[in-house]
């Protein structure tokens, strides 16, 4: 195993998937335990299905614990989910390896890393010392290295990475010394060790409270977009949307509002316990938003209208989507905007409206953050289009600090409270310069995306500084992708968690693969521990 922190395996669940047969020692799930010390705790675990066997009857208490079988015990502890993701960059952990998605869920939450970028090494035994660092990570546990030096003999051992976590453990009781003092950082845990290490874990009251409830309270939007009502509603039971948003409805420049209403899918939302907020969209015409907006009498039309199909519909808000609209109608925009909250509110209903990240550019210019902030109830960052088609260079779609900076910046003068960070479920496939040849990109969804990595036979490289894999290829010509993942996902995720946001957004359902809400549940519930 490397010796970094990066390097150390953080996190996940068991071993392998053997059932016990009935064990000689009567009332034992396994034949092999009755004289380890931690016969109690091994079988404790085992009835909470943390933990397994090596053979249908023995569970090897005294052997070796590897990096696969830790992270696959934590994961289990921790309530995750094992993520089959296509997109992996370790050449030693096969798609068909039982611990494949474990290993994936860990890494995704940054529980774990590769003792490489390329490989993992599952099978290398882990010693005290990163047992340590893996299970301080799990808990969001912190300690001072310093500590270390008074509490074991041979603290002069423990590596720099490891003294924080060691001095967490020991703090919190759960990794002592030996009979001698020492606490032997480099010896390899043995199954045992870790039986009682993860027991003494689930008898921390806040981390057993943690671990037993589910909170999660947030808005999840996600917008309707290339799919009919039925494959929309089919999408939505595989996510945690529980705010759908139909484009059904587009202003003209005389205030005329389009009514594109599915009844059925508002019947059908009602019936499942989700929010219905359709979509108020300008279709990026700018001239007619400008007509619309410079009249009293258009803006007081539209907003009848829509407070009307509110109304008749039953519905629980609307969405507001006006882009490209010219800088020269930011006042009138505040004013569309307050007219519309005013109505909406008096009927018991939700604005949210979408705004673009402020870089200083004209397309931002007409979004009054502040003032829209104060009347509507959300305000939607659309955290992608870094490098949108036509960008005259190539790059990201939606890199970390490019969405960090975009909520940051919208939190100056909006509450986090009536913050919601939009994501996308979709990026782009560059052509790069040669030549003659400017760049030019291929929209994307996240399915198409993974069938080309997959056609080349790419090992995509995790860049930690852009929070995303970076993969190219050379077809005719030399291409780059910016990926979006389960862990690209997860660390948006986790940063709209720790600025206390009021939810999240997707655009598009439809544009994920299968395994991207299997990452999302897990970063979702990841991030709600306090520990």
């Amino acid at each position: 195993m490397a010796t970094g922190a990066a390097a150390v395996l953080c996190a996940a669940a068991v071993f392998t998937t053997y059932t016990p047969a009935a064990s000689a020692a009567a009332g034992l799930p396994f034949g092999d335990i009755a004289g380890s010390y931690a016969k109690n705790e091994i079988i404790d675990l085992y009835n909470k299905k943390i933990i397994t066997g090596t053979s249908e009857d023995t569970f090897s208490p005294r052997g070796l614990v590897s990096r696969a079988e830790l992270v696959t015990m934590l994961g289990r502890l921790l309530k995750l989910e094992p993520v089959n993701s296509p997109v992996s960059p370790f050449t030693d952990v096969g798609k068909s390896a039982w611990y494949y998605g474990w290993v994936q869920a860990a890494v995704q939450l940054e529980l774990a890393g590769g003792t490489s970028d390329r490989t993992f090494a599952p099978a290398q035994p882990v010693t005290r010392q990163e047992a340590a660092v893996l299970l301080a990570r799990a808990f969001k546990q912190t300690g001072n290295a310093a500590d270390v030096q008074t509490a074991f003999r041979d603290s002069s051992t423990v590596a720099g990475w490891a003294g924080s976590a060691v001095a967490a453990m020991n703090r919190l009781g759960l990794m002592k010394g030996d009979d001698t003092g020492a606490f032997r950082p480099a010896a390899p845990i043995t199954r045992q060790e870790t039986a009682v290490l993860l027991y003494r874990a689930l008898q921390q009251q806040k981390w057993a409270a943690e671990l037993a409830g589910q909170k999660n309270t947030q808005i999840v939007m996600g917008w309707q977009y290339g799919q009919t009502t039925a494959q929309y509603q089919s999408s939505i039971l595989k996510s945690n949307v529980n705010t759908l948003i139909p484009r059904w409805y587009f202003v003209g420049g005389t205030g005329t509002v389009s009514d594109s209403t599915a009844a059925s899918l508002v019947t059908w939302a009602k019936q499942n316990g989700k929010q219905i907020w359709p979509q108020v969209g300008n279709r990026f015409d700018q001239a007619a938003t400008h007509q619309l907006l410079s009249s009293t009498a258009a803006r007081t039309a539209a907003v009848n209208q829509l407070a009307a199909l509110v109304s008749k519909y039953d519905l629980d808000g609307l969405n507001l989507d006006f882009e490209n609209v010219a800088a020269a109608d930011k006042a009138a925009l505040t004013a569309f905007v307050t007219q519309l909250a005013g109505k909406l509110h008096a009927l018991g209903a939700v604005l949210s409206v979408d705004v673009s990240p402020d870089l200083g550019t004209d397309w931002t210019e007409a979004f009054d953050y502040a003032a829209l902030g104060k009347q509507a109830d959300y305000m939607v960052m659309m955290g992608y289009d870094e490098h949108y088609s036509g960008s005259p260079t190539p790059g990201s779609n939606a890199s970390l600090p490019y969405v960090r900076q975009a909520v940051s910046k919208l939190l100056q003068t909006v509450p986090a409270a009536k913050t919601i960070l939009a994501m996308p479920l979709y990026t782009r496939d560059w052509v790069l310069k040669q030549g003659s040849t400017q760049p030019y990109s291929t929209e994307l969804s996240l399915t198409e995306q993974n069938q080309l990595v997959g056609s080349y036979g790419l090992r995509p490289v995790w860049n930690s500084t852009l929070g995303q894999y970076v993969v190219s290829y050379t077809g005719q010509l030399k291409h780059t992708i910016w990926l979006e993942d389960g862990r690209s996902l997860t660390a948006k995720i986790n940063l709209a968690a720790q600025q206390k946001l009021a939810g999240i957004a997707y655009w598009y359902i439809s544009g994920e693969s299968p395994d991207i809400w299997t990452s999302i549940r897990n970063a979702e519930r990841y991030a709600g521990y306090s520990f």
